[in-house]
Order: C-alpha cells, then structure tokens, then sequence
C-alpha cells in the first residue's frame, strides 16, 4: 500500500471532504469483503513537528446514493485497517430525543441501542466463531480528544447519551419516538451500527460524533421531520464539523501510536478450535488480523 494512514474518517450526511488538508492521494480498493462505498481520500496534516495521516471515506458514497441498509460497513471497516488506520471517528447527522439537545448542537455518545433488523453486524460468521466485548462501544480517549476540540471552538456538546440507531430508510412513527426517549434515548441515527460492532472486531477504537438536525418525532406540537429540514441544519452543521475535525488533528497527531487499547482483544476471543477452522477463512480474516487465526 503506497500510504499508510493513522485514522480513519467516516463521513456522514453533508461532510465528504477534508478542508486544510494535503490530499495525497485517492485510492479504489477492494477487500475480501468487496469494495467500499466509494474512493478514499487520504490527506496529510502538517505543523512544524505535527504530522497525521488521515483516510476519508464518505459512508453514503458522494452524493448519498448508498441508503443505510446498504452502505457495505464490512468493506468500510476492512479498507481503513487495510490502510493501516489504528482508530476510527465517524461523522452522522442525528434526531434529538431531549429537549436541552437543540438542532445544530454536538453530541458524543457513549452507549448505543441497537433497533437495526435487516444488517449483517459480525465478520465472524462464515464458520469461526469469535466473541468479543461491547459493553462500552465508544472510545473514551477519542472522545476527550473530539470534547476538547469541541470545547476550543466554542460549539455546544453533549456527552453521556445513548445513542438509538434504527433501521430506516423511514423516519420514527411518533409512538416509536416517544419509546425510545422513555429508555433514556438521547439522540437517534441509522448509521452508528453495524459500523461501531465491526470497528471493534477489527480492534479499532471508534467513536462517532453525532451532530443533532431535529426534534425526530416526539414532540406532539412539532410537526414532523422531514428531509427539507434535516439539509437546512446540515448544511451549517457540515461547516463546523470541518472545523472539530481540524482542531481534533493536533491532539490525535500527539497521541499517534497511543491510540489503540483493543490490540489483542479478538485474539483471546477466538472460540472455534484450531482444527475446525477452514484453511480459506484463516487466510481471509488474517489480511485484517496478521496472525490471529
């Protein structure tokens, strides 16, 4: 591979580019899990001792023609370890389920409820079993890093919230709204997942900035969300998220090679005997893990 990155960028809705930032290369790939959702950008920051390498991969595809069902994480996921990514911070437009989250503020979860139906969520699932933690889904390292950039810019954030991610391409009916803002719910995406499982298979530290578009559709004198008003906040949103990802460049440069506490993880969560496992498999999961099966 011609550039070995350090993290990985997943854009969401209304962030596809890299401001400020050398453009090195953009790179096609295939992976024995196909091919992502489109060409990856990898960009370069450089400030007198500074320097970080970044891949950018928009989820959607450019132009958001990928639905979220379909957008192929198992590939995303694979092309930034590929790339040599030793995290992941994720970009996603997201509805609110509280009041004090107003649209256009910044939020970090830290917790995630899974309401997908139709997604295929493990890499392991082809005939080794491999079982692996995800009591806590979001890096907290990432996420002091993303707060403090936050922070420098003045931006609003909120942090300990749980993040719903549902299965769409629908919005919520009003009754389902209400639920999840019963369990405690903070804000609601349809991207989150499968994509922070698999970060965490390939022992990737992920964290996903969420930036807050409406009101979803618990508030019965509201009317309800529609894709006109969700673009009027992204398009402003997309704006600042420019800006968090260049002040997060600096203090992820300092922590280059520090980044990952998960090495080892899926190693020691290897089920399957050695003896069971297929030839052919050992060698396609071993392109993202070296040595593991």
């Amino acid at each position: 591979m011609q550039h070995k990155v350090d993290i990985g960028i997943i854009g969401g809705t209304g962030v596809y580019g890299i401001e400020g930032m050398k453009i090195l290369d953009k790179v096609r790939m295939d992976t024995p899990w196909g091919k992502p959702s489109d060409e990856i950008t990898v960009a370069e920051y450089v400030d007198k001792d500074i320097n970080l390498k970044m891949a950018f991969l928009p989820r959607h595809g450019k132009g958001h023609f990928i639905p979220p069902t379909k957008v192929p994480a198992h590939a995303n996921l694979a092309a930034l370890k590929l790339l040599g990514a030793e995290a992941v911070v994720a970009f996603s437009a997201v509805g609110s389920l509280k009041e004090e989250i107003v649209p256009g503020h910044f939020v970090l979860p830290d917790q995630i409820i899974d309401r997908t139906r139709h997604r295929r969520d493990t890499y392991f699932d082809e005939g080794i079993v491999v079982h692996v933690s995800f009591g806590d889904p979001m890096d907290i390292t990432l996420r002091e890093i993303l707060k403090k950039a936050l922070g420098e810019l003045n931006l609003p954030v909120h942090t300990n919230e749980t993040l719903i991610c549902m299965e769409g391409p629908q919005f919520s009916t009003r009754a389902e709204s209400k639920l999840y803002k019963s369990w405690g719910g903070g804000i609601i995406n349809m991207s989150a997942l499968p994509e922070a499982k698999l970060a965490r298979e390939l022992e990737l530290p992920y964290q996903m900035v969420c930036m807050a578009t409406d009101y979803d559709a618990w508030r019965d004198h509201d009317e309800v969300v529609t894709v006109e008003d969700v673009m009027q906040v992204v398009q402003k949103n997309s704006a600042n998220a420019q800006k968090v990802l260049l002040h997060a460049v600096p203090h992820l440069a300092r922590k280059k090679g520090k980044l990952n506490n998960l090495q080892g993880s899926v190693k020691f969560g290897i089920m399957t005997a050695k003896e069971k496992r297929d030839a052919q498999l050992c060698v396609k999961y071993n392109t993202l893990l070296p040595g593991y099966f």
